[in-house]
């Protein structure tokens, strides 16, 4: 009896087996080619899109979570997203946006007015990420959820770029936040390694050591053709070799944008089975010089450096021709960038020159701070120590992490003579360029590292802040530009172009210069 009833039991054992064999064979052939693997070099330590502001990991922000508009296509157009519409009061100070109703989270609860005046008091008390963007607007209780579909931000002065920075505030689940709190940490600790958005995509497994799967929301408010994707990988490659040599193989669909050099990039587009997209981003370099700090607060030792510098050579040599000379504060496409602009040009002479009329003398070593890293910062430094070799100037380079520079350049003592970074465009308005990194009042800020202060400049930006004539607007940054450039705050370098790899049966991308170009939702698979 007991020999008869094992022969069932075990009888049964193979028949499930069997059947969870088909089962998933059935699941392994309806979901070929339908997880797109993204490989990058971003380590993605924190997942909390109220804490994470940087451009280099904004997938998990853009595709996990929505916002109340978006930034869409190239040049960008801010289009509604969770908002359908909305209204601004005459002085300037009211911005009222009417909700879609029926955008669910994740978890299948609403999104709502409450959940929106929820997220903006939670990034105004971590204040980090985005909140530097608002802190100065609005202020901690201001905004009212006026009804079930209907958020009211209520502006403590006129800020022309806010309607800019809106696509910026996240939206969280406030259900989930709370009842994931350790003390009074908003959830911060929890929303670290989880998620709590409603966006196209949602979290299925995450480990910081190697990046995230995200899983296709069917329930996604704004709907889904017949052609897309139902997992996300994005895994993190820092070697560029192994990055390339997976890509060739079809172990992963896509590469890094920007961080894969020329020599690679040729040797990805002879490939037949890769194609690169190009597009133009809004994506500076600038090498930063710290104006307050004796011999460089002397403007004709900073235009003799700017002198010293070998752009073209940078630009051809170093990065193999593939950006666009940028000689200003913003980007050369976006609006409020002088078009009649010249900037500086590597002219040891005209460098020479300049130090005869400084009255500070270069008495001392220059140091040079490159990011640990990305190769084009440490060969900057380089070219710019030759150049000034040349006129007598001795440079040493230090490499640094980026959290220690940025750290450093919070603060005037230990500002750095000279380092080099890129201003991606966290929102396309100019006062992401030169508002943010010329406005004294933005002193204390990695981006105002260059501690440059001119009261004739804090007047026109901040009248640029307050007016909302677009015309009006651009003339102002037209205006600060010029004399920014005048007085050698910075040397700008470039503008960068957008270059990613993808294996060819890789479709739908669409690129912004807002998010990168990492936003996923349009992207499917075509054997």
């Amino acid at each position: 009896m007991k020999k008869c009833l094992i022969m069932v039991l075990l009888g049964s054992f193979v028949f499930s087996l069997v059947l969870f064999n088909r089962e998933m064979e059935a699941w392994a052939q309806e979901t070929k080619g339908k997880r797109f693997i993204w490989a990058r070099e971003d380590a993605y330590d924190n997942l909390d899109p109220h804490l994470v502001y940087d451009v280099s990991r904004v997938a998990t922000r853009i595709n996990i979570y929505d916002g109340l508009y978006r930034w869409q296509k190239n040049p960008p157009e801010i289009e509604p997203w969770v908002a359908k519409s909305y209204k601004v009061s005459s002085d300037g100070l009211k911005w009222t946006f009417r909700l879609r109703e029926g955008v669910k989270f994740h978890d299948g609860s609403e999104v709502t007015a409450e959940a929106v005046k929820y997220s903006i008091e939670r990034l105004l008390a971590l204040g980090q990420g985005a909140a530097p963007l608002f802190k100065e607007v609005v202020s901690k209780g201001s905004t009212r959820a006026v009804d079930k579909y209907t958020v009211e931000f209520n502006l403590s002065k006129p800020y022309a770029p806010f309607f800019s920075i809106i696509p910026e505030l996240y939206i969280v689940n406030p259900g989930l936040c709370k009842a994931n709190e350790v003390g009074n940490d908003w959830g911060s600790k929890w929303l670290a390694s989880h998620e709590a958005g409603s966006g196209a995509y949602q979290l299925a497994s995450y480990d910081p050591a190697v990046g995230f799967v995200m899983r296709r929301f069917k329930d996604h408010f704004m709907g889904w053709g017949d052609k897309y994707v139902d997992e996300v990988e994005i895994r993190t490659m820092r070697e560029i070799a192994s990055k390339v040599l997976a890509l060739q193989k079809g172990e992963v669909h896509a590469g890094d944008d920007y961080s894969l050099p020329p020599e690679q990039l040729d040797k990805l587009t002879k490939d037949p089975n890769i194609y690169i997209i190009k597009e133009i981003s809004m994506r500076t370099f600038v090498i930063q010089i710290h104006n307050q700090r004796p011999p460089l607060n002397d403007v004709h030792v900073r235009r003799a450096i700017s002198y010293a510098f070998d752009y073209e050579g940078f630009i051809k040599n170093v990065m193999g021709g593939k950006v666009t000379r940028n000689p200003g504060p913003i980007p050369n496409n976006m609006w409020g960038a002088p078009k009649d602009l010249k900037g500086y040009e590597y002219n040891l002479e005209k460098a020479k020159k300049e130090l005869t009329l400084a009255k500070v003398k270069v008495d001392r070593p220059l140091k040079f701070h490159p990011i640990i890293g990305p190769a084009p910062v440490k060969s900057a430094g380089l070219i710019l120590q030759s150049g000034l070799a040349q006129i007598g100037i001795k440079l040493d380079i230090v490499e640094e992490t980026w959290p220690v520079l940025t750290s450093k350049a919070t603060n005037m003592d230990t500002s750095l003579d000279l380092w080099a970074h890129w201003v991606s465009t966290y929102y396309p308005d100019p006062n992401n360029w030169i508002g943010e990194m010329y406005n004294s009042a933005h002193h204390g800020t990695w981006k105002a590292s260059s501690w440059y202060k001119n009261p004739k400049v804090d007047e026109v930006l901040n009248r640029a802040l307050k007016v909302s004539d677009m015309k009006e607007r651009k003339k102002l940054y037209e205006e600060a530009s010029r004399i920014v450039v005048e007085e050698a705050a910075s040397i700008w370098v470039y503008n960068t172009d957008w270059y990613c790899p993808f294996r060819k049966i890789v479709r739908g991308v669409r690129y912004c210069p807002v998010g990168s170009g990492q936003e996923v939702r349009g992207i499917y698979l075509e054997e």
